[in-house]
């Protein structure tokens, strides 16, 4: 058996979407049980309430979560409240835990995906399970290893399986905590269309202010669901406060969400990702040319200090001659691609220029 032989009818016995939700981390038995008594009473069309019960961190001496306490407060909010639960496993003290605290759904996080032994460990603590497991994409933006834990699990027989697209971690800081890259989760799911894939735009966004035009987005490509992190007072929150929502606006938030149709073979589907893709380069343009920029400004500043001319005729024969090199590699046309840099050229010039002016 390979991927593309899942069925995954499970999905279909939650609500669709599938929306996740619930705080980053389980910090006391009170705040869970406040959080899921305010996502059911708000309406949130959430059935499975998740919540971090182990907490892999960056560095030390951080919270790295409360342990097996947190699964006895999981086994609570189902009792009384009637959702789902899910929580992350990273190991397979978390898995046998988890599994004995009947846990409907787990996951295994960013950190753990990239290491293929860590996630044949857990694989083997899991073997056979029956309960849903999704995978995050690995911190870095490789689309093998992702494939890869899942068909390490596969290869222990678990086939109740989905992926969660949580972005990819950057050395440049932009307006995402992890950038989206549409283009690897694109390419995931156009080879596995069988496999649910949810979006997590609380780790892509790292704030509270992006998640319903990410979630929508992802929506809009045909995701099947989201898992949003929500607390019931977020700005007090132990871990992530800043990506927290509460569960009345997370019930805002989803409420708000248009579920477009599900045929993605279709015009609208397929105009759907491609405009997703042209977004999301789009960023990735703009967040280059202000790094451009800025060294443009460190230049100019180096010429006001050595009193050399802003404009320096070498150079700009050196770009021209550079356009037309990449316009016959690209296709694109010559003067297309002078165009482009004849007007990165003149913004340039303007911000050394600011420089020079500047006492």
């Amino acid at each position: 058996m390979n991927l593309n032989d899942l069925k995954n009818e499970w999905i279909d016995e939650l609500t669709q979407p599938l929306m996740i939700a619930g705080p980053c981390s389980a910090e006391s038995e009170a705040q869970m049980l406040e959080t899921a008594r305010r996502i059911k009473e708000s309406n949130a069309n959430v059935s499975v309430f998740r919540a971090g019960i182990w907490k892999p961190r960056t560095k030390p001496n951080g919270f790295e979560g409360v342990g097996v306490i947190g699964l006895n407060w999981l086994k609570k909010v189902k009792e009384e409240y009637g959702f789902k639960t899910a929580t992350e496993v990273a190991n397979a003290h978390h898995v046998f835990a988890a599994l004995e605290a009947d846990v409907d759904v787990l996951w295994i996080g960013a950190r753990s995906t990239v290491n293929p032994f860590t996630v044949q460990e857990i694989a083997m603590a899991l073997r056979g399970t029956d309960k849903p497991v999704f995978v995050k994409n690995p911190v870095n933006p490789d689309l093998a290893l992702w494939i890869g834990a899942l068909e390490r699990l596969l290869g222990q027989d678990i086939k109740n399986l989905g992926v969660i697209h949580r972005g990819f971690s950057t050395y440049q800081k932009t307006k995402y905590r992890n950038n989206p890259n549409w283009q690897i989760a694109l390419d995931f799911k156009s080879q596995f269309p069988n496999i649910p894939m949810l979006i997590d735009p609380s780790h892509i966004c790292g704030n509270r202010t992006g998640l319903a035009d990410i979630t929508q987005e992802a929506l809009n490509v045909g995701y099947q669901g989201a898992i949003i992190e929500s607390h019931c007072n977020p700005d007090e929150a132990w871990s992530d406060a800043s990506q927290q929502i509460t569960p009345e606006v997370l019930a805002d938030l989803i409420g708000n969400l248009k579920v477009r149709s599900s045929n993605l073979a279709g015009f609208e589907g397929e105009m759907g990702r491609h405009r997703t893709l042209i977004s999301d380069l789009d960023f990735q343009l703009i967040e280059l040319l202000s790094q451009r920029m800025k060294i443009s400004e460190k230049i100019g500043k180096l010429k006001k200090e050595n009193d050399i001319a802003i404009f320096q005729p070498e150079r700009w024969k050196v770009i021209t001659e550079y356009a037309t090199q990449k316009a016959k590699e690209t296709g694109m046309s010559q003067e297309f691609i002078e165009k482009v840099f004849k007007a990165i050229h003149e913004e340039s010039i303007e911000v050394q220029n600011n420089i020079m002016i500047e006492r």
